[in-house]
């Protein structure tokens, strides 16, 4: 998306909450693209604001805020057992058993990775979107923001605190869209579908080729087709988008 985004003329500001893959991101934009890179744990809104504070010091303005830090599975999450019990309730059912296992995700996942998930995805687009949507009206910018779901918001499959952390950044999309259309600022989302990116390169072999099985188009997405369809939304080639979902998932969900 940085790459994307600074081919087509964009000042980039790369957050992540390693500094140096923030920087190894600028470094790939050229040695005189004029971008920021900073840490940000985006969990924690007071390094939220201090991100916006040194975007507004170095910028004056902010054009477009894409949140696409994102994480899926953590500690305590349920989903390593889940996965296992899955496994073997298929077994029984291949065997022509009468399956005595159940997946039970929901029993195994712990107050703390549930937090974790939701501090990230949910609340780390929370606390973004307020520190753009605030530089955005003190600049008088009729912004753009591009929250990147999932396409297990739509169809529940995945980790549960994933899942409804990635639904209910829809909701989030939906409200922020209604509330900030009277000042031209747009807000929506993008819904991937499996895509090859190291937090697909976690998940079990035979799961990963599951999905893929499952993908209409035959093959997982490249990093760049999400980009391809931020970088529309961004732009004012979608001035008549807000408040929208785009399942770029190669026809595994159809909106």
């Amino acid at each position: 998306m940085a790459e994307l985004f600074a081919a087509q003329g964009a000042t980039v500001v790369v957050a992540d909450v390693n500094e140096a893959a923030a920087q190894e991101t600028l470094s790939r934009l050229g040695p005189d693209h004029a971008g920021l890179a900073r840490a940000c744990d985006i969990s924690r809104s007071d390094a939220v604001t201090q991100l916006f504070d040194a975007i507004e010091s170095r910028y004056g303005r902010l054009d477009v805020l894409v949140n696409n830090a994102g994480v899926g599975q953590v500690p305590g999450d349920g989903f390593d057992k889940c996965q296992e019990r899955v496994a073997a309730r298929a077994s029984q059912l291949a065997a022509g058993e009468t399956p005595t296992v159940f997946s039970d995700m929901v029993v195994d996942l712990t107050d703390a990775g549930w937090q974790r998930v939701v501090d990230i995805n949910l609340n780390g687009t929370f606390f973004c979107s307020r520190a753009a949507v605030r530089l955005m009206i003190k600049a008088g910018v009729r912004g753009s923001i591009v929250n990147i779901a999932s396409v297990s918001a739509l169809t529940g499959e995945g980790p549960l605190s994933y899942c409804a952390s990635k639904a209910a950044m829809l909701g989030l999309t939906k409200c922020l869209a209604r509330d900030l259309g009277p000042r031209g600022i747009r807000v929506n989302a993008i819904c991937p579908g499996p895509t090859r990116t190291p937090m697909m390169a976690s998940i079990p072999d035979e799961w990963a080729r599951s999905l893929e099985r499952a993908i209409p188009l035959g093959h997982m997405a490249l990093p760049e087709e999400i980009a391809k369809a931020a970088l529309f939304l961004a732009t004012d080639e979608a001035s008549q988008f807000t408040g929208q979902t785009l399942s770029v998932s190669g026809g595994m969900t159809m909106i």
